[in-house]
């Protein structure tokens, strides 16, 4: 008896709107971003993209990611606001004085690191290569020959980390003496990683001059070119937009309200 084939996964409603659009979408709610200085407004912000993420088929591992990706840069954001900015003495650390407008400031900034990171992984996770390409080319005027090297160099970062796995394995396949004692562990010595780095970076260096000589025998470029599937704009992705940019608006209204939300014109006063 033949098994079951293994369930393709929908993709997350992200994924079913226009990749231009969305794109177009995070840069506007990024630019917004820019006034409040206060982690309230971007922490707020950031509870409601988690919910809509979640709510929106994006997977746990995904949001965890860009948590640990951002974390660290939104650590040293909110360590180098508090010890220079001016403000009322808070306390001190390593001799440096700690201020209000500094924890206030450096709060804000790393929570709002913390937001555009989340989203912007979110988004790269969930558009796709060819529909996003084929979504810039029809809405952006993106070329024939930019579009297909924008694939082409999708392609080559998404093996690399394959490709880095097994170079590593067979380096250590070749060392003499006995073999790992635990599955899936390979000596980290220094020597070692440079020579898979550089092994890395031939093998992509050879594959990318390959695709290119590929891409330009089959004409890429050469002249217009249909699109085989085109990616529709239709209402759902205008609400999603007008969605996105609402609840910022709101949020920022209510914090306004509030008294919470501070700007760079505010903070300090």
């Amino acid at each position: 008896m033949t098994p079951a084939a293994a369930p393709v996964p929908r993709p997350s409603a992200l994924a079913r709107r226009d990749p231009t659009l969305v794109l177009a979408t995070l840069l506007v709610v990024s630019l917004l971003l820019l006034v409040p200085v206060d982690p309230w407004t971007p922490g707020a912000l950031l509870v409601v993209a988690v919910v809509a993420a979640r709510a929106g088929g994006v997977p746990w591992r995904t949001l965890l990611r860009g948590a640990a990706t951002f974390g660290p840069f939104a650590a040293s954001v909110l360590a180098v606001n508090l010890v220079t900015r001016p403000g009322v003495p808070v306390g001190h650390v390593g001799g440096l004085t700690v201020t209000d407008v500094g924890v206030l400031v450096g709060a804000g900034l790393a929570v709002r690191t913390l937001l555009v990171g989340t989203l912007a992984v979110v988004v790269a996770s969930s558009l796709d290569p060819v529909r996003l390409v084929t979504s810039l080319h029809q809405r952006a005027g993106l070329t024939s020959r930019w579009a297909a090297a924008l694939l082409a160099g999708h392609r080559v970062l998404e093996q690399l980390p394959a490709r880095w796995v097994a170079v590593r394995q067979a380096q250590a396949a070749r060392l003499p003496g006995p073999r790992p004692r635990r599955p899936g562990r390979l000596p980290a010595h220094p020597g070692l990683l440079g020579r898979a780095a550089f092994t890395l970076l031939v093998v992509t260096l050879r594959q990318a001059q390959q695709m290119a000589v590929a891409l330009e025998t089959r004409g890429v470029g050469s002249g217009p070119r249909t699109v085989h599937r085109p990616v529709p704009l239709g209402v759902r992705d205008g609400v999603l937009a007008a969605t996105a940019l609402g609840v910022v608006l709101l949020v920022g209204l209510t914090t306004w309200r509030l008294g919470l939300l501070e700007t760079w014109g505010t903070v300090g006063r």
